[in-house]
């Protein structure tokens, strides 16, 4: 078949041209790999496409009904490149982005918003979900993901920026509660549990000055898988909560929240865009991990 379709490419530059040299010259190919290639066509089709001579060709009245077919095949097979192309080099087509509701609300869309308000060539579609999503069988072009094992080698990562953990309260918890002065303290306290995370009523701090790692695991009575969910029951004074401080900057800015414990630190994360290994990425992939990279930089 891929033999059949090369040979009408050639067949109808042939007749373009109206000889075999110059569909050679066009082609890049021999005059002699010309002929070979509307000979195997022929042979394949049982039937006499051109009538030759020493001065002109001309097409056999097969020849002239198969022509029109072959340039039709000829042009399909161009514009498709050109469409390929476009997707390859333009930002068109469609672009699909996994994350977090989390991240996709205070992150993601505030850094591509006016990206993508100027190229409306582009469609976007967003999967917001604390679940893993399958890059491939969810046919994703970006997944931003913390701290991802890459073990797969049709996945690269892309690190976008560090991302540090805090331990806060609202202020009416911690002026109703006992005070929290060290990590000991914290056993009479509440721990909101945020389920998605790795042992979330554990909290693992490491003292600023001297390096010593501490582990405290905390009771907890009220769980979310959720961090709108848990940063909401945190303002509201119901126990400290273990967020990611990206996630709570405008609580904490606002003073509806506190850190606690501000001369240790817990564990950081770093934030990654993950994509499909591809030796050349599609301009729309490109250009938007500039657009996340820049944005996560200057935040």
């Amino acid at each position: 078949m891929i033999d059949n379709l090369r040979g009408m490419a050639v067949f109808a530059s042939v007749v373009g041209h109206g000889s075999f040299s110059g569909s050679a010259r066009e082609l890049g190919i021999t005059t002699s790999a010309v002929s070979q290639q509307i000979r195997s066509l022929e042979n394949e089709l049982g039937v006499v496409l051109l009538h030759r001579s020493t001065r002109k060709l001309s097409l056999t009245e097969a020849g002239e009904s198969f022509y029109g077919s072959a340039k039709d095949v000829v042009s399909a097979a161009e514009q498709g490149r050109i469409k390929v192309n476009q997707l390859r080099d333009e930002l068109a087509g469609s672009l699909r982005i996994a994350t977090t509701p989390e991240l996709g609300v205070n992150h993601i869309l505030p850094a591509l918003s006016t990206w993508m308000a100027a190229h409306d060539d582009l469609s976007i579609t967003y999967f917001a979900d604390n679940r893993y999503i399958d890059m491939i069988d969810e046919r994703i072009d970006i997944a931003i993901r913390m701290s991802p094992t890459i073990n797969d080698s049709t996945l690269s990562s892309h690190p976008l920026t560090d991302v540090r953990q805090v331990l806060v309260a609202s202020p009416q918890y911690l002026r109703q509660h006992a005070k929290i002065d060290s990590p000991k303290d914290l056993i009479d306290h509440h721990l909101i549990c945020i389920d998605i995370m790795k042992d979330s009523n554990q909290v693992d701090l490491t003292r600023t000055e001297t390096g010593k790692k501490l582990r405290t695991k905390m009771t907890s009575r009220i769980h979310t898988n959720n961090v709108f969910m848990a940063t909401t029951l945190a303002k509201e004074g119901h126990g400290l909560v273990r967020m990611m401080e990206m996630d709570v900057r405008k609580e904490l800015e606002s003073g509806e929240l506190v850190e606690v414990l501000t001369g240790y630190q817990l564990p950081s994360f770093v934030l990654y865009a993950v994509t499909l290994s591809r030796e050349q990425q599609p301009a729309k992939i490109t250009r938007c991990l500039e657009v996340l990279k820049k944005y996560f930089h200057a935040s």
